[in-house]
């Protein structure tokens, strides 16, 4: 929505304000506009992948157990993390959804379900393994470091993720960007 400040507007403005101002209501429009017009660049410019992303990535090998995993997780307050080879190429994504899908739990179950397995009740079965290769969601979605924000968090919409692994142009892990390092970024 535009709108367009009048001279009456500046006027009723400086009055509410009551102090004196040794400018004049034309002086005060044009800094309006000029502060308005750097907002909107402000606003609108390009934030990159590579501005935001966390560099210092959590990650596991494919041979990697799910005790292993389950306590990186815990001990770094994660949803998830990438899995790589030995060259640092992104694989696959672990997250607790995955883990939970190993103990025979799958996705789609709710709250409810979670409780009943715990409970020791039998739920449908979901992934089994006992490592990351196993039950890591492959291929991995990932993007690059130049993509912009907005784009990513279309993405991570889009696919229902938390997080996208940040990779350079021979797929070698760099970096990773969540949810939260976006709204950090706009915040």
């Amino acid at each position: 929505m535009e709108i367009d400040i009048t001279e009456e507007d500046i006027r009723e403005a400086v009055r509410e304000m009551k102090a004196y101002l040794d400018i004049t209501e034309d002086d005060l429009k044009r800094i309006y506009i000029l502060a308005l017009r750097h907002a909107k660049e402000r606003l609108s410019r390009k934030i990159s992948v590579k501005e935001v992303m966390t560099e210092r990535v959590v990650t596991v090998k494919r041979d990697a157990d799910i005790k292993e995993i389950a306590r990186l997780l815990s001990e770094n307050r994660i949803s998830g993390l990438p899995v790589i080879d030995d060259e640092g190429k992104v694989i696959g994504i672990v997250s607790e959804a995955d883990i939970l899908a190993s103990l025979g739990i799958k996705r789609e179950h709710k709250i409810r379900d979670i409780l009943r397995y715990l409970s020791g009740e039998t739920v449908i079965s979901g992934k089994k393994g006992e490592i990351a290769g196993d039950i890591m969601t492959t291929p991995a979605i990932t993007t690059g470091p130049d993509i912009d924000i907005r784009d990513v968090a279309a993405i991570l919409d889009k696919k229902r993720v938390k997080r996208l692994p940040v990779v350079d142009r021979d797929g070698r892990l760099i970096g990773i960007i969540s949810r939260a390092d976006i709204v950090r970024a706009i915040g």
